[in-house]
């Protein structure tokens, strides 16, 4: 139990249904749907659109989405909402043009899966249509939403991605500046853009009208798109992947997305008895510092999208593998400089988590990548791109190298764990690359030291990234020495790491628990 006397907040509890988002207004919407008899599925959707609208820096329509879904009737899920690349690009060819840095073009927008994957995946497992699903985010767009304090936070540090398009400059730097807290905030173009999607499917979105200006608009900045690159868009059901750990069965969405990095990190941390240790100790920053850096060095080599790349998902599951990484790990000594990661660091996505009264639990991550994705705003549509693209590698021998309708490297995770063939903790942690490291940070913190979910998402957190250990200012000074000494490079992380929402399922007492992270503006409520 947390210390009353102290700020923080208390584990968020339920028995008919649950939501955990980043945003008030997409956990009040979430609320709505299932009061209103709506499933976990139908809430989830709501509330990521109205986080599109409200979260704009973060997620949108013009981003890409993963789901990870454990229906009541048991199994899991996955769902690959990633978009591809224009028929038209490969990395020959744009190094033939001269093209050196794919984010500095409109190269690096993939064609946006997001919308696709919402209306497939009611069309498996929702009980409404988007038509009464997107109407929040349509009157937040259309009547204005006030800007939180971490949303005008995010918009001020990185307002100017939006001056590489008119159009982002016009709607989304009102006077020129980025708004402030408590500023009321519309964006009318995206409101009706959201209305035809509402009105015509995701139809509307991909073909016709629509996709014509967003193509014309790409084509002007300088991109390879295509109205036929639209209309091919597709979002796939795909075979989850999973490990054991802590007596629960741990799953993850497969490449190209880099879940299997959480699971290979696993089954690394399988060979030290976290239990035993101080859970804000060094010790165990250091472990988990050692473990990320074994596994980075994997999905930094390999990961990519395995329809077109061969990716080694049996050795990367591999516990004997893992075992044999673990045995590198010097628990007093920090490893040698690993090579550096070839990717830039970038966290900006929305993850939440709805578990409804029948216990259908649904772990749903969006993103635009880079805060404001790509900056490019296209201005009939109001629809912001992300820069999903610009993780692809333009050295043509690369797995994850850019070719024709390939899909990039994706740092989107959701994650579910479940016992006995039941969900039991669906979670994840947002933060670009830090995602891994996030969930499990986060996830042994429940499983090995007994915190809730507030907790554990409350808890101070580190990154080794880069040849450097990234802490929060949350980490004591004595904590960062003793790392110090055993030779980790020790700086200050310079802000949070990351956002995450978790909610676990009690079956027996019939309770749901949640924490929504205070590192953003949102909660969990059950109710």
């Amino acid at each position: 139990m947390r210390d009353f006397a102290l700020p923080g907040r208390s584990v968020a509890y339920g028995e008919s249904g649950m939501a955990a988002t980043s945003h008030p207004a997409a956990t009040l919407t979430a609320l709505d749907v299932l009061r209103a008899g709506g499933n976990a599925i139908d809430a989830a959707v709501a509330a990521v659109a109205v986080q599109g609208v409200v979260e704009p820096a973060m997620t949108g329509i013009g981003g890409d989405c993963f789901v990870l879904l454990a229906p009541a009737g048991g199994g899991v899920v996955a769902l690959n909402g990633s978009g591809r690349a224009p028929a038209a690009a490969s990395a020959e060819r744009l190094l033939e043009e001269g093209v050196s840095d794919l984010d500095a073009t409109a190269h690096c927008v993939t064609v946006p899966g997001a919308v696709d994957a919402w209306a497939r995946l009611l069309a498996a497992h929702g009980t409404r249509g988007l038509d009464e699903l997107l109407q929040p985010a349509i009157g937040y767009a259309e009547e204005g939403f006030v800007v939180t304090p971490r949303v005008a936070f995010d918009w001020a540090r990185a307002g100017e991605r939006l001056l590489r398009s008119a159009a982002g400059r016009v709607f989304y730097l009102p006077e020129d500046r980025a708004p402030t807290a408590g500023q009321k905030v519309r964006l009318p173009a995206l409101a009706n853009t959201l209305r035809r999607i509402a009105a015509h499917g995701p139809e509307a979105f991909y073909r016709g009208e629509l996709a014509e200006r967003m193509v014309a608009f790409l084509k002007q900045a300088g991109g390879l798109h295509s109205t036929e690159d639209f209309a091919a868009a597709a979002g796939e059901f795909v075979e989850p992947i999973s490990t054991s750990y802590g007596g629960l069965q741990i799953y993850q969405c497969p490449p190209n997305g880099q879940g299997v990095i959480v699971l290979l990190m696993l089954n690394i941390l399988k060979s030290f008895e976290l239990a035993g240790l101080d859970p804000g100790g060094a010790q165990r920053l250091h472990l988990l510092a050692e473990a990320t850096r074994l596994a980075y060095r994997e999905r930094d080599a390999w990961l990519a999208d395995p329809a077109q790349a061969e990716v080694p998902l049996a050795r990367l599951l591999d516990e004997a593998y893992a075992a044999s990484l673990a045995r590198a790990i010097d628990p007093e000594r920090a490893m040698a400089a690993l090579p550096p990661p070839p990717l830039a660091a970038h966290a900006e996505t929305v993850y939440l988590t709805v578990v409804d009264r029948d216990r259908n639990a649904v772990s749903f991550i969006n993103s635009i990548y880079d805060s404001f994705g790509s900056g490019l705003v296209c201005p009939e549509t109001g629809v912001l791109f992300h820069n999903r693209g610009s993780c692809f590698s333009l050295d043509p021998q690369h797995p994850n190298a850019i070719a024709p309708g390939k899909r990039p490297l994706h740092t989107i995770i959701p994650a579910l764990a479940l016992r006995d063939g039941r969900p039991a903790i669906a979670f994840g942690v947002m933060g670009g690359h830090y995602q891994p490291v996030g969930q499990v940070q986060v996830l042994t913190s429940v499983l090995d030291f007994g915190l809730d979910p507030q907790q554990a998402l409350d808890a101070p957190r580190s990154f080794a990234w880069g040849g450097e250990l990234q802490l929060e200012s949350g980490v004591p000074a004595t904590i960062a020495e003793a790392l110090r000494r055993r030779g980790h490079s020790v700086v200050p992380s310079g802000r949070p790491l990351g956002g995450g929402q978790m909610i676990m399922i009690d079956h027996q007492r019939g309770v749901l628990s949640g924490g929504s992270d205070p590192r953003k503006d949102g909660l969990a409520l059950g109710y």
